[in-house]
Parts: C-alpha cells; structure tokens; sequence
C-alpha cells in the first residue's frame, strides 16, 4: 500500500513537473516580448498557494488537469460599433462576445498599451503560443533519451524469470495452482516444475546446441511437443543438464496483425518465462523511436472519438473488459503509477517505466496542443497565421492593412470546445474510478 502511494505522487509530480514547463513555455517569450504576464498558474479551481512577484501571481491550483499563463490584451479591440445596444441587437453570442472583450481590455492599464499580446508581430504570437508545445517536445525527448541510452529497452534474456506451475488449459489458461497446491483437474506439473528448472537459472543450451537468445530456445521448446528434450543451465555458477519431457498443448493462432484467428494449434510447452534485461540503446535510436512513437499518438488522437464510445458502451454499459491502450485521463494514469511501484520488478525497471509515462503524457499534450481549434495552442498558432496571410493578401492588392484578427468571434467556438473536454474529461476519470485499467 504505501509503494502504491508512493508511485501515485511520483506521478502526480511528473504530471505537475510537464503542466508547469508547458506554461513556463509560453510565460518566457511572452516576457522576453514584454508582454504582461498577470498570472501563472499550475491547475485550475481553488488557489492551494498563491504568491505575487512583481506583475504576476504565481500559483498553484487544487485540480491538477492543466494550467494558463494570463497575458493581457489577448482579445483586439472591435472594428465595428459594440455598444451594448448593438450587441444585443445582433444576438446572445454577440453580447457574450462583447462582454469578454471588455474583461480583457480592462486589464489594460494606461502604461500597458505596448505590452498587449495582440500588437505583437505575427511570428512572436507564434513563437509564444507554441513555447509550450517545444517544452512537451523537449521533456519527452530528454526523458525517452535517458530512457533508451541511460537505461535500455527491455529485452527477454535467457534467465528464467518465472516458472509456471500447471500446464494451461482453456479453463485455467494461467497454469497457476490451486491454493492447496495442487494443480487444477485437466492440468498437471509443468515439465520443468517436473525437472526441477528455478528461477534465476541461465539457459546455455538446447539438445547440446548453444542458444544466444530467448526466441532460440522458446522456437526449439514449442517445436518438440511430446519430445524429451536436454537443457544445459547455469545455476549458483555451475554448469549442469537437465532433461524433460515437453508437454504438447494447444495454443491460440494468430495471424501476422497479431489478431487471433479463432483456432488453436499444437505446441511445445516447458512452463518457463524468460527473465527481463534492459540493453542500452544508441544515441541514433532516439529520432526513429520519437517517430514511431508520435505516429502511434496521432492515430490515437485521431481514433479518440471512437475509443471513447467504446469505452462508455463496451465498458461502462456493457460491462466488457477495460482497453488497457484505451482513453486514461491523469486519475488513471497516477493509479497505474502505483500499480507499477508496488510490482516484483527491478528498481530499473519502475524507474523506466515512470520516465516513459511521463515521456508519453508530454509527447501526447504537444500533439494535442496543436489541432488548431480554440481555445487550444493550436487554434491561437491558426489564427495568427490566418492574420499574417489576410495582411500578405491586403499588401499585394494594394489595400490597407486590415488589422488584427478578431479572434473574440471564435469564442463561441472555445467554449463549446471546453464543454466537449470537460465532458471527455469527466467519462474518462468516472471510468478511471469505476473500473481502473489494471495491469494485472
């Protein structure tokens, strides 16, 4: 229990670690810029602590789901007459348009007029709105790369890491024991429980052939199905031999996409697993794995929607198994952390398999960030560019200068936005609390 605690705050800090220099990428141009920065904040509801240093209130938040950075001047001022009179007269979104223009022009004072965020050139709005994407892309990096080069991949070695107990069958596919110690009726002792075979024994041969890698022996082992076979081990330093008889069960087939076919197949079965090591990568590795793993995450975002509706009608209705690849939201996630402190495994592996979340939540947040749709960074990045190509238009049909964008009209747009991710936010966590994913 206190592991799982444990893993659960280290969490909660990685999360609140990525949130933070999220912001800290847009707080830093903003300033470098001179804008005026009022507030930086760390999560969203009830101020926990709260601190002002200088112009800007820093603070952190009782909700840990996100964060902002308030710049003033976000919203230009309007080209068109927006007295209260003429709002109302256009309609409810004009009104509520007009009414968050003018909470943000009050946070203009007299001396800020150069200091709002919409008189900035195009390329430095840009370069603001994206300084929280780089920070993403640049914790992922540096936590996959410590995860790769420091630390390794994690690779079957020749090491028995478990033994099974109990021949599997379609009713007792884990060929564990009964509590009694005995195997279950349908299954017996597994040949190398038969044998002897320990965990922490080193495989060196098979039938006298020397085997340099864990698939050499799981490819001879499923070949020799009701065969006796000769395994030269390591163990405590010795060399010895151990002969066994190979139990011939049926398998699930799979096709070359991994999928079950519905048929099972005959196969050699010892009732060992291999042990874990972890092989350090090279430097060279660390592009094409940030690669995979980005196209991985935009094919996650885009099937989003779909996952989602499985989620509610397979999971929450339906009553079916959790994806365990499926939507998680931060709840989840800080749970897994505690499943993963409190495992059998090397502290190398907890420490990588932490790194890796965490590299993953930045790696998804940076994508995420960019579908350009308001209120996200994206949708900012959008609209400056939409700016910057009207301006470039006005300027080679010889006509003015048509302005700022008025990015108050995509108000509407944002807040429909918030609602559909609070909404998603709300179904993941209930999911997340109702029917955690488990690791096993």
């Amino acid at each position: 229990m206190i592991l799982e605690i444990v893993g659960i705050l280290i969490l909660v800090l990685l999360i609140a670690l990525s949130i933070g220099l999220h912001e800290l990428g847009h707080f830093l141009p903003a300033k470098h810029y001179g804008v005026k920065v009022t507030e930086f904040m760390i999560g969203f509801g009830p101020a926990l602590w709260t601190r002002v240093k200088g112009e800007t209130r820093y603070g952190l938040k009782a909700v840990p789901l996100g964060g902002y950075v308030r710049m003033i001047g976000m919203i230009p001022p309007a080209a068109v007459d927006t007295t209260p009179e003429a709002a109302a007269a256009r309609g409810r979104f004009a009104t509520m348009i007009e009414d968050a223009r003018e909470q943000s022009l009050a946070e203009v004072g007299p001396d800020d007029a150069d200091r709002v965020f919409y008189r900035l050139p195009v390329h430095r709005r840009v370069v603001i709105m994206l300084g929280g994407i780089t920070m993403n892309l640049i914790l992922a990096t540096v936590l996959f790369s410590i995860v790769l080069v420091g630390i390794g991949l994690p690779q079957p070695s020749l090491t028995v890491g478990a033994v099974v107990a109990c021949t599997p069958s379609a009713e007792h596919p884990t060929g564990a024991a009964l509590p009694s110690g005995n195997c279950p009726t349908g299954t017996q002792s597994t040949p190398a429980v038969a044998a002897g075979l320990q965990r922490d024994d080193v495989i060196t041969s098979v039938n006298g052939t020397a085997v340099t890698a864990w698939d050499d022996v799981s490819r001879q082992l499923r070949a020799s199905g009701g065969q006796s076979v000769t395994l030269g081990i390591t163990r405590d330093g010795s060399a010895i031999t151990v002969p066994m008889l190979v139990a011939s069960v049926d398998r699930p087939e799979y096709d070359e996409l991994g999928q079950p076919t519905g048929a099972t197949v005959a196969s050699g079965f010892v009732g060992v697993s291999p042990g874990v090591e972890y092989v350090q990568q090279g430097w060279t590795e660390v592009p094409a794995y940030m690669w995979s793993l980005t196209s991985a995450t935009a094919q996650a975002l885009v099937s989003m929607p779909v996952r989602l509706y499985e989620l509610v009608a397979q999971t929450l209705i339906g009553g079916e198994e959790r994806a365990i690849d499926g939507p998680v939201s931060v709840v989840g996630v800080s749970r897994i952390g505690g499943q993963v402190a409190a495992m059998d495994e090397p502290l190398k592996g907890k420490i990588a398999t932490f790194l890796g979340l965490a590299a993953s939540l930045n790696l998804f947040l940076a994508l995420f960030n960019l579908l350009p749709i308001p209120p996200l960074d994206g949708g900012h990045v959008a609209g400056a560019l939409y700016e910057a190509l009207r301006r470039s238009l006005a300027r080679m049909r010889g006509r003015p200068d048509p302005g700022p964008v008025d990015v108050a009209r995509l108000l509407p747009i944002a807040y429909l936005t918030a609602i559909v991710l609070v909404g998603m936010g709300v179904v993941v966590i209930w999911a997340d609390l109702v029917k955690p994913i488990s690791l096993g």
